[in-house]
């Protein structure tokens, strides 16, 4: 398998699920599309469809930036085992040059998005610690 680096790993995953703490602190977990810039992670809330526009991941990061982000591998094979966490702060960008980046990102990454809108707003994650394990 190589050496394990936790970021490229990261980066090249494909979904995440991304935790944010909703009023009271119960834990919320969706899962995500992202991208990764640095220690930056963006994911978008796209047109796909849903109930509603008002995300509870939004609303829960209004009240409390802090989130952490996780990606992992399961195999049969238990020595193919592996996990990256990013934690940090998330900031929600509406109409601005960390969108835009955001959104640049993310159609670079999926195809999808050719012909899925990105309009909705774009969360930027600055992660304050990558952490990770594996077998």
């Amino acid at each position: 398998m190589g050496e394990f680096d936790p970021k490229a790993r990261f980066a090249r995953s494909a979904i995440a699920r991304l935790a944010t703490v909703a009023p009271g602190g119960v834990p919320h977990l969706v899962p995500v599309v992202f991208a990764v810039d640095g220690d930056v992670v963006y994911t978008a809330v796209d047109a796909k469809p849903k109930s509603t526009r008002r995300l509870r991941r939004l609303a829960n990061i209004e009240g409390n930036p802090r989130v952490s982000l996780l990606v992992d591998h399961y195999a049969d094979d238990w020595s193919r085992l592996w996990w990256v966490r990013a934690d940090g702060v998330a900031a929600i960008h509406r109409d601005d040059e960390s969108m835009a980046a955001g959104c640049r990102l993310l159609r670079a990454k999926y195809p999808q998005y050719q012909s899925v809108p990105l309009d909705g707003p774009v969360i930027a994650v600055t992660v304050s610690r990558w952490s990770s394990w594996h077998a």
